[in-house]
C-alpha cells in the first residue's frame, strides 16, 4: 500500500486528503481509499479503461469533490 496526499479546491476552500493505493487489491476492497483527518471517507475503483468510479462514500463527501479527487488520482497514472 502506498499513501500520498492530494488537495482539491471547491468554493475557495482547500480540502486535504490522503489516498491509499492498494496495488494488489482484492475485490472486497476498493483500489484507492481516501482518508481525511485519519478517517476513511471514500473509495474508488478503476474500470477496464482506468477511469475511476466511486466504490464507497461512508464520509458522505460531496459528489463534486469526489469527481475532483478522481480526476487528480487518474492524472497520476497509477
Amino acid at each position: 500500500m502506498e499513501l500520498f496526499k492530494i488537495t482539491v479546491e471547491k468554493d475557495d476552500e482547500t480540502l486535504e486528503f490522503e489516498v491509499a493505493d492498494f496495488v494488489h487489491h482484492e475485490n472486497e476492497q476498493c483500489k484507492f481509499e481516501v482518508y481525511r483527518a485519519g478517517q476513511f471517507v471514500a473509495g474508488f475503483e478503476p474500470d477496464k479503461h482506468h477511469f475511476l468510479h466511486i466504490c464507497k462514500n461512508p464520509g458522505k463527501i460531496d459528489e463534486e469533490v469526489l469527481h475532483l479527487l478522481a480526476d487528480k488520482i487518474e492524472a497520476l497514472n497509477l
